[in-house]
């Protein structure tokens, strides 16, 4: 369901009790309280600069205008595309840019943009002089930068920009990539008034069962259209101003700079295109590129991608996750399935990683082979890099130490875990930009330590924490990690000292705000200076930033991570908001279950908790919480777990878990005198929709259902 017509929705069950004719067909209205909600601003986004040195505040607005929701939107292979633009329909922007020195404390919002400018595609170059941006009005997309010194943004360059597949990527401290529309580039294919045959579709998967998408091509004409709008042209822009073309028009997937700056990884799209899968799917050709534009090395040749089996890590053949090593010059890195890409065959070997340094003339080197298949990369140095694989039917990952200087050395395995054991994830490696640009491990002065942050699921709720963990010993220490009544969360490091760090911080009436944290100091003395390098060691905490509450008037709900079980003693858990100023003795209130299913094998880790009682409660006119300022009780994200235990699979017994776990939800709420049994209403998105369905078929627990 697009947004306007979720927002009339949710009106409409809050405000309207019945249904009646309407003379006056104009938009209308609702609540102060629930405009109030619509109009609230949203706390800025923050990018911190890879030196540290400076935050973007970037602004944004709540919701989109009617005007932007109308524009045309072109849906094919996969994508959803705006004609008039040549970029993506209704994406998130931001509204304006502020740069904060961490140093000075002081702001400087960005001067030169255009009125009413929505931004987008905000990056840092790697040496924290430039911001680059792009600029979208109602005619096209357009490539700007601004000078951090001087708060001003100009743009680069008169040519729009076509960034349905490819944004613009910093090549080098003053070069960026983008992809803009062709020159030669005409009028958009008219539909044929006529049909010139029939439109046939070949199954090429045979009685196999495959995954359904939507906004598949359909038609020659859906064909045409689609090759006439995602068609790019390369082009490498200065920050003069100066358009050098590559010489390359096509369909890009990627086009990726090598982290010197000589080379482009280019993921080029073509024909034959298919009505069966999106268009990451099609026939490709993978290419390393030089600044010229001229092919210095052809990785591959991929067809068309229709047949990858449906078990769950199935993938295409040939190279896949094609990247650039982020600690080296030029060194290309791939993952090759060794079982055909069939999750659902037995293999000894799921996974092959093949390195490719420059010059690209030599054989391609395996550097490990993994027993599941590979999910992701954390490089680091000659000496260490994570590897990533997991295994959905077994819900297990593992992560390996590997030294990519030493093909062929022993991983070592650093961890073994179950993906549904959120008590016990020790965390993700923290990054942090090298001179390139590019996001490596942070390691300690001697290089034997990572470190690792991560939410914290606890008995107590979420508590993120850092920890410090060593490579040969595998002992972990924690530096620190959130107390009540706050939820706090890492965001990087301040400096390279690794004593400082900058954390986000809020609590339930307190909105998100950044600090500046000394580690191993307590916070019972909080500095209200804003100065980023004073030192004492009695500030454990400095506000960098003062976001106020976008909507005062929801600090006063009522706000509980609230834990309670299943008929078969399977533990569950969910958030309860008590609109304003509610007392016990006010009644039992009508109520809305915002929910969204999960699938476990264990049914242990499906009891854990999943929430953190200290958030800031968001609210969003998107979401279910809008209902508490007009009287209902709202339950957001009770657990709904589908549980699968041994050989069973979860959905075997999908419709009684389902329904028992709605069962006991109201049960509670009933219990606690907050609901009224008779006023119960279910609701979710996508996965969420299916089960509102199934309850409101299979159950008389529901009054009304919202299935978005």
């Amino acid at each position: 369901m697009n947004y306007p017509c979720r927002l009339a929705l949710l009106f409409m069950l809050a405000l309207t009790p019945l249904v009646r004719a309407q003379t006056d067909s104009a938009y209308r209205l609702p609540s102060p309280a629930l405009a109030a909600v619509v109009d609230a601003p949203l706390t800025p986004a923050v990018l911190v600069s890879p030196d540290k040195q400076f935050l973007v505040l970037a602004e944004r607005s709540a919701l989109p205008p009617i005007a932007e929701l109308a524009q045309p939107e072109l849906r094919l292979a996969g994508l959803r595309i705006n004609p008039a633009t040549s970029g993506p329909t209704r994406e998130t922007y931001f509204t304006g840019l502020v740069v904060q020195s961490l140093a000075a404390g002081t702001e400087s919002r960005l001067a030169g943009l255009p009125s009413g400018a929505r931004i987008g595609n905000v990056s840092w170059s790697r040496d924290s002089r430039q911001i680059a941006f792009t600029v979208t009005n109602d005619h096209g997309i357009e490539l700007w930068v601004a000078e951090v010194a001087t708060a001003k943004a100009r743009r680069l360059t008169a040519r729009a920009l076509d960034t349905i597949t490819v944004t613009p990527a910093w090549v080098d401290a003053t070069t960026l990539v983008a992809a803009l529309v062709p020159a030669r580039r005409g009028a958009a294919p008219v539909a044929p008034t006529v049909a010139t045959g029939p439109v046939a579709q070949e199954n090429l998967t045979g009685k196999n069962p495959a995954p359904t998408y939507e906004d598949m091509l359909a038609s020659p004409y859906d064909e045409a259209v689609f090759e006439h709008f995602a068609t790019a042209e390369l082009a490498l822009v200065s920050l003069d101003g100066k358009v050098a073309s590559l010489g390359l028009e096509g369909i890009f997937d990627d086009a990726a700079p090598s982290p010197d700056g000589h080379y482009l990884f280019v993921n080029q799209l073509h024909r034959p295109f298919s009505y069966h899968v999106p268009a990451a799917r099609f026939s490709a050709t993978l290419t390393v590129r030089d600044r010229t534009g001229k092919v210095v090395h052809q990785l591959a040749e991929l067809p068309l991608a229709e047949n990858i089996p449906i078990a769950a890590n199935s993938v295409r053949t040939g190279p896949r996750n094609v990247s650039w090593r982020a600690d080296a010059p030029a060194t290309l890195s791939w993952f090759e399935a060794l079982d055909g890409g069939d999750a659902g065959r037995e293999a000894a070997l799921r996974d092959e990683w093949f390195l490719l340094p420059a010059p690209f003339t030599g054989q391609k080197i395996s550097l490990l082979k993994l027993e599941r298949r590979a999910a992701g990369i954390a490089w680091g140095d000659d000496q260490r890099a994570l590897v990533t694989e997991n295994w959905t039917k077994t819900r297990r990952t593992r992560t390996w130490l590997v030294v990519p200087g030493q093909p062929g050395t022993a991983a070592a395995l650093l961890f073994d875990r179950s993906t549904e054991d959120r008590y016990g994830n020790p965390g993700a490696p923290v990054l942090t930009p090298n001179a390139a640009g590019r996001r490596v491990l942070q390691t300690s002065v001697d290089h034997t330590k990572i470190f690792l942050d991560g939410a914290g699921a606890s008995s107590e709720g979420d508590r993120p924490f850092l920890d410090e963990f060593d490579l040969a010993t595998k002992t972990t220490r924690r530096l620190w990690r959130s107390a009540a009544p706050h939820y706090e969360v890492f965001v990087t490091f301040a400096d390279d000292s690794l004593t400082r760090v900058i954390t986000q911080r809020e609590a339930v009436t307190e909105p998100p705000n950044y600090f500046l944290r000394t580690l191993g100091v307590a916070d019972d003395a909080l500095s209200t200076r804003n100065d980023y390098y004073v030192s004492s060691p009695i500030a454990a905490l400095k506000p960098l930033t003062h976001f106020p509450n976008p909507l005062p008037q929801f600090a006063s709900v009522k706000k509980e991570l609230i834990t309670y079980k299943r008929d078969d003693g399977v533990a569950l858990s969910g958030t309860l908001y008590l609109p304003p100023n509610y007392q016990p003795t006010d009644g039992p209130l009508p109520t809305l279950l915002w929910a969204y299913p999960r699938e476990f094998k264990d049914a242990a880790a499906a009891g854990q908790l999943r929430d953190s009682p200290y958030r800031f409660a968001r609210v969003s006119p998107l979401t279910a919480l809008p209902f508490v300022l007009v009287g209902y009780a709202v339950f957001d994200d009770p657990a709904m777990p589908i549980i699968g235990k041994g050989n069973e699979e979860p959905n075997d017994t999908y419709i009684t878990q389902l329904v028992a776990s709605a069962k006991a939800a109201i049960d509670e709420l009933v219990r606690r005198g907050v609901t009224d049994r008779r006023r119960v209403a279910v609701g979710g998105h996508s996965y969420g929709a299916f089960m509102t369905a199934n309850l409101l078929a299979h159950s008389d627990l529901f009054r009304a259902g919202i299935a978005e």
